[in-house]
């Protein structure tokens, strides 16, 4: 089974601890994760990443475009580029509008997941790509999602739980 990642980079009021410590609560009680996909962006994707690693799980670096640092502050592209090193790496090599290269990203990453999580406050997505946007797709997909809201700190399963 492969799990992949959406979620905020950012936002007001998210305890980024409880949501490293859900996430990893998460991945130690599922069995037969083989993969898990992360963009590695700041925040839930980092996140996600490095809790997999943590646990045993390989991650697939589903990077959007080249020169996909651009994105990231001078103190954060350290941490990206040392999580990176650790990974499996696919570049979707992505020339279009940045916005929709996130998007594509998104996408690739539930077209290749059986479960995405999803950190999430549940609100509509800021721009094009957000977490809202990947959420409704995998649901388009019949795709299962744990939503785990760093907001409210609670975790619902989301879609079809016969899927995968």
């Amino acid at each position: 089974m492969q799990v992949g990642i959406a979620g905020h980079q950012d936002r007001p009021g998210i305890d980024w601890e409880w949501v490293g410590g859900t996430l990893l609560s998460e991945l130690r009680r599922m069995r037969g994760v083989t993969r898990a996909l992360s963009s590695l962006a700041v925040g839930s994707d980092h996140i996600f990443a490095c809790t997999a690693l943590e646990v045993g799980i390989p991650v697939l670096a589903v990077i959007p475009m080249d020169n996909y640092e651009r994105f990231f502050a001078p103190e954060a592209t350290a941490d990206y580029e040392a999580v990176l090193k650790r990974c499996e790496v696919t570049n979707l090599k992505w020339t279009g509008d940045d916005y929709e290269g996130f998007f594509a990203a998104g996408k690739f990453i539930v077209e290749n997941s059986d479960l995405l999580f999803a950190v999430w406050d549940g609100e509509p997505s800021r721009g094009l790509g957000g977490t809202a946007d990947v959420v409704a797709f995998a649901l388009s997909r019949s795709k299962r999602v744990v939503h785990v809201d760093p907001i409210r700190r609670h975790v619902t399963l989301m879609g079809n739980e016969n899927n995968g």
